[in-house]
């Protein structure tokens, strides 16, 4: 793709044309990258949910919670 010639900096930025490949697809870039951010943010939040929400099923043990205060590593059963 060519981006214009440089030989003289005379004339219009219309004449020159296009600086970078993919001009006027910014708004459908960034619509895309938003898409990705968010769906990102939804599927880290269902995975850190489920962590989270089995470390509370086994802490739910008394005796568990006990060793966990102490520093000790619980495991969840397997």
């Amino acid at each position: 793709m060519s981006t214009g010639s440089f030989e003289t900096w005379k004339g219009t930025v219309t004449d020159i044309g296009p600086l970078y490949p993919f001009v006027g697809s910014e708004v459908v870039l960034v619509i895309i990258g938003l898409a990705f951010w968010i769906v990102w943010h939804l599927l880290q939040h269902r995975m850190e949910q489920s962590n989270y929400d089995d470390d509370m099923e086994v802490l739910k043990n008394p005796d568990k919670m006990d060793r966990a205060m102490k520093g000790e590593k619980v495991l969840r059963d397997m």
